[in-house]
């Protein structure tokens, strides 16, 4: 049901808004306020598109359903009916996961966040709108998507978003900002799988949503117990930890591996299918994409070693605590799952397949 949808899609800025708001850090107020604006704008377009769908849904009474939608309301849309309304549902969702260049709010909410409010906004939130492309947006308009500008202008913003967030990751100094801007990295790549015309990308791309919400979720779980032992994100204010917390110097490690795509990692085999879908479709925009894999290897490792290795210098970092049972508790599942999927993705993959095969039969081969 479209309508049950949208109350729950607001909904969800409710308790992001006060975790952020109220639990946040010094500009709070201000990372609050954007966050809301900005994806209560998109969504009251969604709702007006969401209304107009029901006055041409072509069923009797008028429906919100989905299924019927799908299998009646399109025959009643002109194509340029159906390019706005995509490009209602479009902004929505564009700025959920977000795509560039809507997603000037995401460092700052992420920066303010407390630590649970950031692992939320990673690892949930964002894959709303991933989520909605893939389930509304492009099934309700596929001929939209497959036959106007529309994959490709969604298909060059992905892989700008990609290179221009890899890029951004160089030039910070706070180590939460870094991890935020490479968000906007790892969702260009799943933005570009979703509008591939093959299963592999699409695969990956499902995958891969459950692999950036795990390694970028632990990268800010790990800056979150650093910040509680220092009260300071800036790099240049550490090196040396793998000194004076083993313990948490081995889960960045792994976090990092992870979140560059290493093999064995759960970030490798969904990277891996959406290159390798993207290349089959369109070599360029797999080629450029690919800098986002190199461009990313190269901004973490010089974001590990900045915070775990080199010189002990600073006094405040010689007798830091090192990871507690607690943090280990809730680290230790996730390094499991990283794991579990990286050496065996058969489990997830043949959960998802069925899907995916059904999906790309429906829209795109009966379009070819």
């Amino acid at each position: 049901d479209l309508v049950l949808f949208y109350v729950f899609w607001e909904a969800m800025l409710i308790p992001m808004y006060l975790l952020v708001g109220v639990w946040g850090g010094e500009n709070r107020i201000y990372a609050a306020i954007k966050f809301f604006i900005y994806t209560l704008a998109g969504s009251l377009l969604m709702l007006l598109a969401i209304i107009y769908l029901w006055t041409q849904s072509g069923t009797d009474p008028n429906t919100f359903d989905l299924e019927l939608l799908l299998s009646t309301g399109k025959g009643n849309l002109s194509e340029n009916a159906k390019l706005w309304l995509f490009g209602a549902f479009a902004l929505s969702f564009a700025i959920k996961v977000p795509l560039f260049p809507f997603h000037t709010w995401l460092p700052d909410a992420h920066v303010e966040a407390p630590t649970a409010g950031s692992v939320v906004l990673a690892a949930v939130l964002l894959k709303m709108g991933t989520y909605g492309f893939i389930r509304f947006a492009i099934p309700l308009f596929d001929t939209v998507v497959m036959d106007t500008f529309v994959t490709p202008l969604i298909c060059w913003l992905a892989v700008v978003g990609i290179i221009f967030g890899a890029l951004m990751c160089f030039m910070q100094s706070d180590v939460k900002k870094l991890v935020a801007y490479s968000s906007v990295s790892h969702m260009g790549f799943i933005m570009l799988g979703l509008f591939m015309r093959n299963e592999a990308a699409i695969e990956g791309a499902i995958i891969q949503m459950v692999n950036h919400g795990l390694s970028t979720g632990m990268l800010f779980l790990l800056i979150g117990i650093i910040y509680e032992r220092r009260h300071t994100r800036q790099l240049s204010q550490f090196g040396g930890l793998a000194k004076s917390m083993p313990i948490f110097s081995t889960f960045f490690v792994i976090a990092m591996l992870s979140s560059v795509g290493l093999p064995g990692l759960n970030g490798f085999i969904g990277e891996y299918l959406i290159l390798k879908g993207t290349f089959q479709e369109h070599p360029l925009w797999g080629t450029l994409a690919a800098t986002g894999v190199i461009l990313g290897a190269i901004y973490m490792l010089r974001l590990t070693q900045g915070l775990l290795f080199g010189p002990l210098d600073n006094p405040k970092n010689q007798d830091l605590p090192d990871c507690n049972a607690r943090e280990i508790t809730y680290l230790v599942p996730i390094v499991g799952l990283m794991v579990w999927i990286g050496l065996y993705p058969a489990t997830f993959q043949k959960l998802i397949e069925p899907t995916v095969q059904q999906y790309v039969k429906t829209i795109y081969q009966s379009l070819q």
